[in-house]
């Protein structure tokens, strides 16, 4: 059994963490609110760029866009991968990126190839340590989603469906359900879908100026841009959520941690008594 002074130190070592756990606790619930607040400022400009794409798709313009123009064969995929640049969020990238290893090595198997594209520093690193072929990567985002960070990024992704580069976008991120739920996701971005966009209730018909592949190729391009900055907004909210129930969990078990290194101590203490005092009756009575 470890004496009182090893005792006392480990205690001591404890109670140091629990402060760091709790500090970053109370940090990560501050955060949260902003970040939940600017993911929810952010969805209705994608609700209505998303309503007039549906219009669009369902429109009849001479011109027909490529982001809405099915290929008839996969042979190259581009993957969007969405994760945190810092850890201690819990399982929040593990469950992300082992779907995405999954979706990946079932892509690999039907003879797709992949090019990567990886928002954040842990997916970047398990990218390169995967060896997949990465085209495109930002880290070092912040706090707080900045389209200029972004759009670099995002454009190379872009070209390289419109040039035919690869044939299907994807995007993975971690959609946020609530403070104590966040689910991994991994969904199609490229060509765009009906289930995506929605069905309007009325078709619009619409007069481009000056000429519907100008009109369509800004609108379809701020469209997709507006779906990746929502989804960095929504991982944001994620990362912070699952940071401060992490590190309240990690507080939680510091704290019953010391309550019993405290009884140990305790115990021990008292036994060194009785013993002391075991060995001065002993004393006094052979005296």
């Amino acid at each position: 059994m470890p004496g009182t002074k090893e005792i006392r130190v480990k205690i001591k070592s404890v109670q140091n963490t629990r402060k760091i756990t709790k500090a970053m606790e109370m940090v990560a619930a501050s955060k949260m609110r902003k970040a939940q607040e600017r993911m929810r400022r952010a969805r209705p400009y994608g609700e209505k760029i998303r309503n007039i794409a549906a219009h669009i798709s369902h429109a009849n313009p001479e011109y027909r866009h490529p982001f809405l123009v099915s290929r008839d064969s996969v042979k190259r995929v581009g993957l969007i991968v969405i994760t945190t640049d810092k850890g201690l969020c819990g399982a929040l990238n593990t469950n992300l990126l082992r779907m995405v290893l999954s979706q990946c090595k079932t892509w690999q198997a039907e003879g797709e190839e992949i090019d990567v594209c990886c928002i954040g520093n842990k997916g970047f690193g398990f990218m390169q340590r995967l060896g997949a072929n990465i085209v495109s990567h930002a880290v070092q985002l912040g706090d707080r989603p900045q389209m200029d960070k972004l759009i670099g990024t995002i454009k190379v992704m872009l070209d390289g469906y419109a040039n035919d580069r690869f044939d299907r976008l994807v995007i993975g991120y971690t959609r946020f359900i609530n403070t104590m739920k966040q689910e991994p996701m991994l969904e199609q971005l490229l060509p765009l879908s009906g289930e995506r966009m929605g069905a309007p209730e009325t078709v619009w018909d619409y007069l481009y100026e000056p000429e519907a592949k100008a009109v369509l190729d800004q609108v379809m391009t701020r469209y997709i841009e507006a779906i990746i900055f929502q989804a960095v907004a929504e991982n944001m909210a994620s990362e912070q959520s699952a940071r401060m129930v992490a590190m309240k969990a990690a507080s939680d078990n510091a704290a019953d941690l010391i309550d019993e290194l405290t009884l140990i101590y305790n115990k021990n203490r008292q036994a060194g008594i009785t013993k002391e005092l075991s060995e001065i009756v002993g004393g006094a009575a052979a005296v």
